[in-house]
């Protein structure tokens, strides 16, 4: 993984703040993989709750992550109570490292 501990404290912190303290987030793509160089910052965040708003959410969750992390590249993908399965969120369970 080639996040620093401060940046992975950061994403766990806007995590718990946005999606509450049972929130889960995975670092997947290529900043996963230690082997790989350049790249964006690809979060998987998953919660058992039934968001009112996913795009707000979202939105939330990014503007969070600019101001803790500076302003980088970062793809968000994000799956509540209510999102039906996707393959892209397969990919992130199976090769994501759990922050």
């Amino acid at each position: 993984m080639r996040l620093s501990s401060d940046q992975t404290q950061a994403i766990r912190r806007v995590a718990q703040r946005v999606l509450g303290a049972e929130a889960r987030v995975l670092l997947f793509g290529s900043m996963a993989l230690d082997d790989r160089r350049g790249g964006d910052i690809d979060l998987f965040f998953e919660t058992d709750a039934q968001l009112p708003n996913r795009a707000k959410t979202l939105c939330q969750l990014h503007g969070a992550l600019i101001l803790a992390l500076g302003d980088r590249k970062i793809d968000l993908i994000l799956k509540d109570a209510n999102t039906p399965s996707a393959p892209i969120f397969e990919i992130a369970q199976r090769t994501g490292v759990l922050l």
